[in-house]
């Protein structure tokens, strides 16, 4: 019996004003705080308190469990970065970043995620993440870091209601 459940894949490229040297430690649930409005988790486990292979963390989300996230590879070197995740009653997801020089002072920040459902919660979450959706969160977070990185603050995220 061969089953297939509902997955899709989003990848974006952002420019970020940057070397991978000071982008690549900002990739981080810690830091991500320091420059990423909206930003929350919890951190359940790291031996250095920051990101590291093995880490694990946790999210919230109105309407959902506690979403748990492992850090699976953090090359430092390579400036790549592994997360698998699990969303209760909804989804398995990972989440595969890579920060490459672009130019002088700036960088491409490759960036994949793959979402599989595991019931019809997560049905839903695969039907409501569309592609503008996906392109609203990573061009808010591009401009996040590319406004932290200018400024040292961060960008305020504006509601649309």
């Amino acid at each position: 019996m061969k089953l297939k459940a509902k997955r899709i894949i989003r990848n974006y490229c952002q420019v970020i004003n940057s070397t991978p040297e000071t982008i690549f430690p900002l990739l981080c649930p810690v830091k991500e705080k320091e420059w990423l409005d909206g930003w929350s988790y919890k951190l359940i486990y790291s031996q250095s308190g920051f990101a590291e292979e093995g880490a694990i963390f946790t999210t919230s989300k109105e309407g959902e469990e506690d979403t748990a996230w492992i850090i699976t590879v953090r090359d430092n070197e390579n400036h790549k970065v592994e997360f698998v995740s699990v969303t209760p009653k909804s989804r398995a997801s990972s989440l595969k970043i890579k920060v490459r020089q672009k130019g002088f002072d700036s960088s491409f920040v490759d960036i994949k995620y793959t979402h599989t459902s595991l019931s019809s919660n997560g049905d839903n979450f695969i039907d409501n993440h569309t592609e503008k959706v996906f392109l609203g969160m990573m061009k808010f977070w591009e401009d996040s870091m590319n406004y932290f990185l200018k400024t040292g603050e961060k960008l305020k995220k504006i509601n649309d209601k």
